[in-house]
């Protein structure tokens, strides 16, 4: 199976645009199609098709106690998969929906089953991408869309990473450019007292206690994993490159020392060693000293470009003769919650 690329500007998304037709049409028949989000680029099938969902797990290679994440267009979708809608979590999905803000609820009848993993709870989220809710709306159905990419590899964040991952495994990719946000959505439990922060996104902790008050935060235990989850995204080793990915705990001198002590090291076995580079932290000692590949991350402190630039500079560095991945780690404030948690299962 050859997988189909279309085109289209966020701009152009329209329910007559001729990819949102195809693709709608794909959807319609089972298909899956590879969407972009403000997040990342998910893999899109029908959500209320139980063959749909099941070769979604198949493309991806994901285990079946790992559920999706439903995609909806409106809050009036929301209904089709979920069996009510508490007001504190319609008034959390009303401040931040559309976003990058998943929210979990009570899974309807009318929804597979293996969309949940067995689960009675659903994770539901309304893209702010134009072309996703342009698409859902066009297929007139709920998408159940996971992350586009190979179970456990780095998430995708352009439709060239999705073709690395998936090429021939789907029916389509819909190519709609970079995603702007970066990392994957917030996954929050809101039907708890107090809310439990399951996975950091897009939306901070800081903006959801401004809404719920204070919050719990889920924390994976590192190197145990449960045979089933309450969500996507508690796996404790995820979005991980091929090269080993070591945390650089504290400032620029630490960076520096640990780029010249695994120099020296992975150079004596004639291989490379990437560098996700904070804007103006490398000297150019460092930068002459060969043996290295580095990815210009942005802004240090700037935690909405290091997370738009986050997978895509580990799919760089990610490359053949590279054994190693150096990283510093962020502050957990704001966004930087969200790229440690990310950062430390795939270092794991």
């Amino acid at each position: 199976m050859n997988t189909r690329r279309f085109h289209i500007r966020p701009l152009d998304a329209a329910s007559d645009h001729s990819a949102i037709i195809e693709c709608a049409e794909i959807l319609k028949r089972g298909g899956l199609v590879a969407i972009p989000t403000e997040t990342v680029y998910g893999l899109a099938g029908n959500a209320l098709d139980s063959a749909s969902v099941a070769r979604i797990f198949e493309a991806k290679q994901r285990p079946s106690w790992d559920p999706l994440i439903v995609h909806v267009s409106d809050f009036e979708m929301v209904g089709r998969v979920a069996q009510e809608f508490p007001i504190k979590v319609r008034e959390l999905a009303e401040q931040f929906w559309p976003g990058p803000l998943t929210v979990l609820l009570r899974r309807s009848p009318e929804l597979p089953p293996s969309v949940t993993a067995g689960g009675d709870i659903v994770g539901v989220r309304m893209p702010a991408h134009p072309v996703a809710r342009t698409l859902i709306a066009a297929a007139n159905t709920p998408l159940a869309a996971p992350s586009a990419n190979r179970f456990g590899r780095t998430s995708p964040t352009t439709a060239e990473h999705v073709l690395r991952d998936l090429d021939g495994r789907i029916d389509a990719v819909l190519d709609a450019g970079p995603t702007s946000v970066g990392i994957e959505s917030t996954v929050i439990n809101a039907l708890t007292t107090p809310a439990v922060l399951l996975r950091p996104g897009g939306v901070t902790r800081e903006q959801l206690e401004s809404v719920l008050g204070p919050i719990d935060v889920y924390r994976v235990t590192p190197g145990v994993e449960a045979k089933v989850v309450a969500s996507p995204g508690l796996t404790s080793r995820h979005y991980a490159p091929q090269a080993k990915l070591v945390l650089i705990h504290g400032s620029r001198e630490a960076l520096l020392d640990a780029i010249h002590k695994h120099v020296a090291y992975e150079g004596d076995r004639g291989e490379y060693v990437g560098v996700m580079a904070p804007k103006d932290w490398l000297e150019e000692a460092a930068l002459a000293s060969g043996g290295l590949v580095l990815f210009d991350w942005g802004t240090w402190g700037d935690w909405a470009q290091l997370a738009r630039n986050l997978f895509s500079g580990l799919r760089y560095l990610d490359k053949p003769g590279v054994s190693a991945i150096l990283c510093p780690l962020p502050s957990e404030e704001g966004l930087g919650l969200a790229l440690r948690d990310r950062l430390m299962r795939a270092a794991q």
